[in-house]
């Protein structure tokens, strides 16, 4: 009991923390939410006239779970920038001198990214149940819906905690973000169909575990997928979800605990 206090209050000190540090930052709360809203809007409402899928439905009704998966991604990501800041403030130091093993540090990081996520990408799917979507959710599909968007957050974030950890700069981090991170979530199928594409780009897109994370959400909101076509397509796609969490995330205690 005593050794799962020790792991649980760290932990939720530092999500805490994350919550914090969002709320007290004005800006970023209105970028995580504004940003993707107007990609969302100007580029749906561009492309809705000369896109037509297999499913018989509109740009913006296709683009709108990958920009639930881009406010996830930007929500996650950016948290994880405070890993730099923590360092050169000293505040990092601090943390990993206390006798608290590097995994719950990382742990409660990651956490805290995640629950972000999440509380932001539900924020924008409260727009499917509007006229500009009007999509029909049950109960269970809701909690598969938010179930998957969890565990792609804290993929997400266990992915920028490890390239974050071993940043010193800030500008450094962002471009990463820039040739790794937003590729994925181009690549993903996020913003155009795998069909009809060329074969390269459709493995580049298969290979790619955001395409099926990205396939669990579409299951849940339209009942349709980009790879999947059964019941066991589904179950490859979250098992192959749940081993990007895990190997993120065993990655990420192993470089914080070769570096300070």
């Amino acid at each position: 009991m005593v050794e799962l206090i020790t792991i649980i209050l760290p932990v939720y000190s530092l999500l805490r923390r994350e919550f914090v540090l969002f709320y007290r930052q004005k800006s970023r709360i209105v970028g995580t939410v504004l940003q993707p809203l107007i990609f969302w809007i100007v580029i749906g409402s561009g492309l809705d006239k000369s896109f037509i899928s297999r499913d018989n439905m509109g740009y913006s009704e296709f683009f709108f779970p990958g920009i639930i998966l881009m406010v996830i991604l930007f929500t996650s990501v950016f948290s994880t920038i405070s890993i730099i800041e923590d360092r050169r403030a000293g505040f990092l130091q601090g943390v990993l001198v206390t006798p608290v093993s590097r995994g719950t540090i990382v742990l409660g990081k990651i956490l805290g990214g995640t629950l972000l996520g999440l509380m932001q990408g539900i924020l924008f799917l409260l727009l499917a149940f509007t006229p500009l979507i009007s999509i029909e959710l049950s109960v269970i599909r809701l909690i598969l819906l938010v179930s998957y968007m969890f565990l792609i957050g804290f993929s997400l974030t266990g992915l920028g905690v490890l390239i974050a950890w071993k940043m010193d700069s800030i500008q450094g981090y962002h471009g990463i973000m820039s040739v790794v991170l937003f590729p994925l979530w181009i690549f993903s199928g996020a913003v155009f169909p795998a069909d009809g594409v060329p074969v390269w780009l459709f493995w580049v897109m298969k290979l790619n575990p955001l395409s099926y994370g990205l396939d669990l959400m579409k299951g849940c909101l339209y009942d349709s997928s980009g790879f999947q076509s059964s019941p066991n397509d589904t179950i490859l796609a979250l098992t192959l979800m749940i081993l990007f969490c895990l190997v993120n995330f065993a990655v990420a205690v192993r470089f914080a605990q070769c570096r300070a």
